[in-house]
């Protein structure tokens, strides 16, 4: 069987300036710190990041944005983060605000090989700017087109060696979806198990998604 077992140091091979990187979390909740930490300490820039928010200053996806790593952020919500904020002001990132359904169906839709999906959310609002409306049996509704990205980071309770996945109770949030999106999933495992002691009905995110682990230290 061949390892998926990927070291800290070693992330850095797979990153490169002016990629798209998608992350699960919830205001950094399942967001994976060390591998956060080793895209920073790559020295990457001018990143694209999709997510569900930018966390806060120094919490989750936050220290990319305040150490200038990021020139697009999109996302449901920056609030918690002022930094994500001022550096979009003075026009040093590009945000796109998307409502969180949304965001979430078109992560998915990439995954699923879908075109786009269908919402009236964000119709009559700046939402539908430069978007393609579509009329289904006399309802009008936005095309939202899917959200692909080179590398998906996701945090997991626990992996087993083969990468089936099992999470955290909410920390779940987004990993699944963002493990369905990009060409290349790294995941950072809590705890790792032998191939086995996830059952096929628990495991959350199947080992095909899963292209490497970094195990706890």
């Amino acid at each position: 069987m061949k390892t998926k077992q990927l070291s800290l140091a070693d992330v850095k091979n797979h990153l490169w300036d002016g990629m798209t990187i998608m992350f699960g979390g919830f205001m950094g909740v399942g967001t994976p710190a060390k591998l956060v930490q080793a895209i920073l300490d790559a020295g990457v820039k001018d990143l694209t990041i999709i997510g569900n928010d930018t966390a806060f200053v120094e919490t989750g996806v936050g220290p990319l944005i305040t150490h200038n790593r990021v020139k697009k952020v999109i996302t449901s919500h920056i609030g918690t983060n002022p930094e994500t904020g001022k550096k979009m002001i003075a026009g040093e990132i590009e945000v796109e605000l998307v409502p969180q359904g949304t965001l979430a169906e078109r992560i998915r839709a990439a995954g699923a090989g879908l075109g786009g999906v269908l919402t009236p959310t964000g119709l009559g609002t700046v939402v539908e700017e430069g978007k393609q409306k579509i009329v289904v049996d006399g309802r009008e509704f936005l095309l939202e087109l899917p959200l692909h990205a080179d590398l998906a980071i996701v945090e997991a309770k626990t992996a087993d060696k083969l990468g089936n996945l099992v999470y955290e109770l909410s920390a779940q949030n987004f990993n699944p979806l963002v493990a369905l999106a990009a060409k290349t999933v790294i995941v950072e495992a809590n705890n790792v198990v032998e191939v086995g002691e996830i059952t096929p009905d628990a495991a959350v995110t199947p080992a095909a998604l899963v292209d490497y682990i970094v195990y706890p230290e």
